[in-house]
């Protein structure tokens, strides 16, 4: 459901087999006869389409499953499909506007249930963000990550992750649209046992000056199509654009999860640039969900 509910043993193992299972670059048989279903109510690129390849080359199959052919919590209760899933399928996959339609979903399933996004949360992007630090930087031990824009999921989610490591994380949003006071309670109490060091602030240079990355996503997220035009003019200022990228390490890189909107969260020609690791961050959702699959779906875990 969360980066927080894996250790920082947990997650370092997870990149370092996905890093394993990209050099190998072959397919196996590892989840032959097991099947994962993939329930979306949202629209999805990079998450169908990883997942879908993810459990193919591991010899495994996907069914998809369209909001209209489900219509969970409206033509049949979150408890009944999963219930359900759980005799057909070994894992699903959901990609939900609620995140208490996950938490029931676990609730209720025998199965594993592994949050594909979420309004809380969207834990399979971090751990690609994390592999893709891992690879650029070597490591990330004394990494600083600087985040521009809105405390949403992915945010959230890469909060946690850099709690939970140890990494430094930075956050600059607009008064009142910044990381909500329970998450980073629970964050700062991770930090504290990691040594990250975690900084919230109204200020993007502030955030962005010395960092080893910079981070931005949508100021709009999928259900908040209403608050469009207000977002537009609250994030003005918060633009990722070539002066802020100046201001970070030289060797800095800049990551987006996708969807982008040039010229909003990002300026024009930013994701295109030479420190722009954005196509393999998007890459690498391939895989560390094969290696999150490994775990949950096969005798490895």
């Amino acid at each position: 459901m969360s980066i927080a509910d894996l250790s920082a043993g947990e997650i370092m193992s997870l990149i370092e087999t996905a890093v394993s299972l990209k050099k190998k670059n072959t397919n196996s048989r590892e989840l032959a006869e097991r099947s994962l279903a993939l329930i979306f109510e949202k629209p999805s690129l990079r998450t169908r389409i990883s997942f879908d390849i993810a459990m193919w080359q591991l010899g495994g199959h996907v069914v998809y499953l369209s909001p209209e052919e489900v219509g969970i919590g409206s033509r049949e209760s979150v408890r009944d499909v999963a219930h359900v899933l759980s005799r057909y399928v070994s894992g699903i996959a959901a990609r939900t506007f609620s995140h208490r339609t996950l938490t029931e979903m676990a609730e209720y399933a025998t199965i594993p249930v592994i949050n594909a996004l979420s309004d809380e949360e969207h834990p399979c992007q971090a751990l690609a963000d994390l592999m893709t630090i891992y690879e650029v930087k070597g490591g990330i031990k004394g990494v600083t990550l600087a985040y521009v824009g809105d405390g949403n999921n992915v945010a959230n989610s890469l909060l946690f992750m850099a709690a939970r490591v140890g990494m430094n994380f930075r956050i600059a949003s607009p008064a009142g649209y910044g990381i909500h006071e329970g998450i980073l309670a629970r964050a700062e109490e991770m930090a504290g046992a990691s040594g990250s060091k975690i900084i919230c602030t109204s200020d993007p240079q502030e955030v962005t000056e010395s960092a080893d990355v910079i981070y931005t996503d949508v100021w709009t997220s999928m259900g908040q199509e209403a608050e469009r035009d207000e977002r537009r003019k609250v994030f003005a200022g918060f633009q990722v654009t070539p002066s802020m990228l100046s201001k970070a390490n030289p060797d800095s890189i800049f990551m987006h999860p996708l969807p982008a909107h040039h010229g909003e969260e990002v300026a024009d020609g930013v994701l295109y640039s030479p420190n722009s690791e954005v196509f393999r961050q998007a890459e690498n959702r391939l895989h560390v969900q094969k290696a999150l699959l490994l775990v949950l779906l096969s005798s490895r875990g």
